[in-house]
């Protein structure tokens, strides 16, 4: 029989995450975000955080309500437009920031979640990615505190290439529209870009979902991934709310009562 992966709440779920701890966080934009398990990380009151996600929230949205806190220690991301809050954070030295072709660092989450150690990519070559000097980090002063170090490249059939590591985290958070209690979990649209990736690179990845169905209930075909990489479930409470990254209205101005 199934192990019931399910704890009674999101505090619950998250009691035992250490300050210092580095986590893969699930979520495209504001879609797919495990807002739920954010939360209770911040009323928790863990910091020293270092997170690895396509972007960092918005300014007073997912992982950019543990930002504003002062709860991040080191953010990963591929996309940083909508957090201003991240880009004042890293200018004044508050905050160490890795900008990673986007890409290379889902490739990086699913070879950390498949044991492949590290992987070559065209992705980089030729730019600061390959050659170094990236600043991570500020000093107060604004000079370069901490810069990415230069890659290794290689020849493949005469085409270089960018060495790049995997990446494995003490922690994942996802959210998934629909899971059983051993942890088998349903992505929707979107949210299927960073979430199973973020999942798999986890060493304890806990999901959220929106809905939670009984071992059997789901299709072995409609699976997005398995409960085995996953250790820990949650049912979101109902009516939580879910954010749009922007909403675009169809239709006449004057139906809407916006000027164009």
């Amino acid at each position: 029989m199934a192990r019931d992966k399910v704890v009674a709440d999101a505090a619950t779920a998250v009691a035992d995450v250490p300050d210092g701890a580095s986590l893969a966080v699930g979520g495209f934009g504001t879609c797919g975000l495990p807002t739920v398990l954010i939360q209770a990380l911040l009323e928790a009151g863990t910091t020293d955080l270092s997170v690895v996600s396509n972007n960092c929230g918005t300014d007073a949205h997912g992982l950019g309500t543990l930002l504003a806190a002062g709860r991040l220690r080191r953010v990963t991301a591929s996309y940083v437009g909508d957090n201003a809050v991240l880009a004042k954070m890293w200018q004044a030295g508050e905050v160490e920031l890795e900008l990673v072709p986007q890409g290379t660092l889902a490739e990086r989450l699913r070879a950390g979640g498949s044991g492949i150690a590290a992987f070559y990519t065209r992705a980089g070559v030729a730019t600061p990615i390959a050659d170094g000097g990236l600043p991570w980090r500020y000093a107060p002063d604004g000079t370069v505190a901490v810069a990415s170090p230069s890659r290794r490249v290689e020849l493949f059939d005469g085409v270089p290439h960018v060495l790049e590591h995997a990446t494995r985290t003490d922690v994942a958070l996802v959210r998934a529209a629909l899971g059983d209690r051993a942890g088998n979990l349903v992505f929707h649209a979107a949210a299927r870009n960073f979430n199973p990736l973020a999942a798999m690179a986890g060493r304890v990845t806990i999901a959220e979902v929106e809905e939670l169905v009984d071992v059997g209930e789901l299709d072995p075909d409609e699976v997005h991934l398995p409960g085995i990489f996953v250790q820990r479930v949650i049912e979101v409470p109902p009516g939580t709310p879910k954010r749009i990254d922007r909403l675009t209205l169809q239709g006449r101005p004057d139906q809407w009562g916006v000027d164009r």
